[in-house]
């Protein structure tokens, strides 16, 4: 009998333009977890390159692979320096809330 090898899923493979990585991380915002938007913005980090990102940002690889491993919510501050320097902008919309 032959084994299978396989590796584990690494969703930064998958990012392969802007159109999947907004979709990505639109999706990861709607869901509303912290954690998991930490996640997703160290999936495109690393899709993107950690080293460039981190000179974008002034935080260290070290302290970027911390924060969006997902096993945190990285800090306000942290998330808006990671986002403005991946190229996105942060906009709002008011949803009432469901009767």
């Amino acid at each position: 009998m032959s084994l299978i090898k396989t590796r584990p899923f690494d969703a930064a493979n998958y990012l392969r333009d802007e159109a999947d990585v907004a979709a990505y991380l639109q999706a990861a915002v709607e869901d509303g977890d912290p954690a998991l938007l930490a996640a997703v913005l160290g999936d495109i980090a690393r899709a993107r390159g950690m080293t460039q990102l981190a000179r974008d940002t002034g935080l260290s690889r070290e302290s970027l692979y911390k924060s969006l491993s997902g096993e945190r919510a990285p800090s306000s501050e942290t998330l808006f320096k990671v986002l403005h320097a991946l190229g996105f902008k942060l906009t709002l919309l008011h949803t009432p809330p469901a009767a």
